[in-house]
């Protein structure tokens, strides 16, 4: 295959320009390794389309010469998607240079930007047409925007706007062959066949390559509150959930859940934090409500629900000021940073309906002590939408790698009581190569199969991101029922 891999990277240099293809080990580093460290693979070049033309020359030349493509846009995935295997003979095709904002619809609330566009890119576009992109997480100044629909990404603001699938409009598209399918539609109602965008949006780059989109915009909000709740117990926060919702309608914008112990991490090494409450809670719900009405007294209407529900809200603090805002949220901001200070950490991205969020974290957190004594489950997460990071934190006197050897055994551990609980495995972060295995153990026989029917129809020759999201082999799901 290198003979081949090579003539084709010389071809593509002739084509695109020797710009664009980058073969040197110090030029390709930065490309091979996912963020986490987890997977680091080899490739003999990566390709940096300048834009959809190229990337479509690419693609074909690549399915002609029967060469694998993993795209890649900010490299900031937890799950190995956008790393190429240790074969050396795939090619890695970078969106970065995709970058333009085609057109922004103000009226419309639409805005069209390319792949290679962060995150924080389109943030501000949307708000120099004083519009708000509501996606957001803590990457959004090194994501792409083709990455963020590739992995259907979530972040803090799913409780009001939805997953990045609820902000697509329409995609362009390079299939497999390089044919692009133009599907740049800004319309709320099109019931003429197929949805096609949402075969694109989560499938990771496996089934085509996103190159543009038209996103759906709303009205920048023109007024926050933020308060942090003390809590005894995930029960409590649901109970709160459900009375602000009631209360504040679509105002709710986030609603983050947080165990003492994530907190404590953040503590002891998040910049700027310091301890909200003049003694210690079991939990903590950080939120957020938004207005974009002109006038809208939302720390008023916080200040008058908070002390009528004492039972579920222990103590609090509420401000309406940037400064104060930062402050609150710089305490779950800063935890995925700190934990990493507290050793090694084996992670669950994991969703159940809201009403088993109690029983979830109640058997997980069991599980995992009883398995292993001195663990440290560091429960936090968007628990608004059901979302639960529950990671676990090596017990501090146990060595790094035999602790990280056992990965597996507590992804099985966590995985199965979320499924008994009809929750996911992969809630935002994708499935990427860390967790096909899964795929096939948790998935049902038939889910298994319609991946499968739909990645052969779509990528027949298996060259899109090989080795992600759909099982190898012959390994079939189970029966769930």
């Amino acid at each position: 295959m290198t003979d081949g891999v090579d003539a084709l990277v010389h071809e593509l240099e002739n084509v695109l320009g020797d710009d664009a293809v980058i073969t040197t080990p110090a030029a390709t580093a930065a490309y091979l390794r996912e963020r986490r460290g987890l997977f680091k693979g080899r490739c003999r070049a990566v390709v940096r389309p300048a834009d959809t033309r190229a990337v479509s020359e690419t693609v074909r030349r690549c399915a002609a010469a029967g060469v694998a493509i993993v795209p890649q846009g900010g490299n900031t995935g937890l799950c190995g998607g956008a790393a190429p295997d240790a074969s050396g003979d795939q090619i890695v095709l970078s969106l970065e240079r995709l970058r333009r904002i085609r057109a922004i619809d103000p009226l419309g609330h639409t805005l069209v930007a390319e792949a290679g566009c962060t995150l924080a890119d389109v943030q501000a576009a949307a708000a120099g047409a004083d519009r708000l992109f509501p996606l957001d997480y803590a990457a959004a100044g090194e994501c792409c925007i083709g990455g963020n629909l590739a992995t259907n990404a979530g972040g803090m603001n799913v409780l009001r706007y939805g997953n990045a699938r609820e902000l697509v409009l329409g995609l362009e598209v390079v299939l497999a062959d390089g044919r692009v399918w133009n599907g740049l539609r800004a319309l709320r109602k099109d019931n003429s066949g197929y949805d096609l965008k949402d075969l694109f949006v989560g499938s990771e780059g496996t089934l085509g390559i996103i190159t543009a989109a038209v996103l759906r915009l709303h009205p920048r909000p023109r007024h926050r509150a933020t308060a942090l709740v003390a809590l005894d117990t995930p029960s409590a926060a649901l109970g709160l959930l459900a009375e602000l919702r009631a209360l504040t309608g679509d105002s709710l914008t986030a609603f983050e859940l947080m165990g003492r112990t994530p907190v404590e991490f953040s503590l002891r090494h998040g910049a700027g934090c310091s301890d909200p409450f003049p003694q210690p809670w079991p939990w903590y719900v950080l939120l957020d409500v938004t207005s974009s009405r002109r006038h809208d007294d939302l720390r008023g209407m916080l200040e008058g629900t908070l002390p009528e529900l004492p039972s579920l809200a222990r103590d609090y603090r509420i401000t309406d000021e940037d400064a104060g805002r930062d402050t609150l949220w710089a305490l779950r901001n800063s935890i995925p940073a700190a934990q990493r200070h507290e050793g090694a950490s084996i992670k669950h991205d994991v969703s159940v309906p809201l009403p088993a969020i109690p029983d979830f974290l109640a058997r997980a957190d069991a599980a995992a002590r009883q398995r292993l004594p001195g663990i440290r489950p560091c429960a936090f997460g968007h628990v608004g939408d059901g979302n639960i990071h529950f990671n676990l934190s090596q017990p501090p006197q146990m060595a790094r790698e035999d602790f990280l050897d056992r990965w597996d055994e507590f992804n099985r551990l966590i995985h199965d009581i979320v499924a008994t609980l009809d929750g996911s495995f992969a809630a935002e972060h994708g499935v990427g190569q860390l967790k096909p295995a899964e795929v096939a153990r948790l998935k049902s026989a038939e889910e298994v199969a319609l991946m499968r029917a739909i990645k052969g129809a779509l990528d027949p020759q298996g060259t899109l991101n090989p080795g992600k999201v759909v099982p190898a082999g012959d390994t079939g799901g189970h029966d769930r029922h």
